[in-house]
């Protein structure tokens, strides 16, 4: 998958998920509709993390080392 596409991916998810959320706290879906709206925003909601794990495996953070670029993994503190 190109890089270009996982933010709309993820983008589109979050969008998707949003909308999804807003229709079922409004009540008035029928409660079959509100399980498959459930079940679609379980796979949205991990489609958005394995994005964000994706994400932040790939995070680097630049350093300079005896006048060298280097690239070392982002370590979350």
């Amino acid at each position: 998958m190109s890089r270009k596409k996982s933010p709309s991916l993820f983008e589109d998810a979050m969008e998707e998920l949003e909308k999804l959320v807003e229709q079922m706290e409004q009540g008035d879906i029928p409660l079959e509709e509100s399980l498959k709206a459930f079940e679609r925003g379980i796979k949205l909601t991990r489609t958005c993390q394995q994005a964000l794990q994706d994400a932040e495996q790939k995070v680097q953070i630049l350093l300079e080392k005896n006048g060298q670029q280097t690239l070392e993994p982002f370590h979350d503190e």
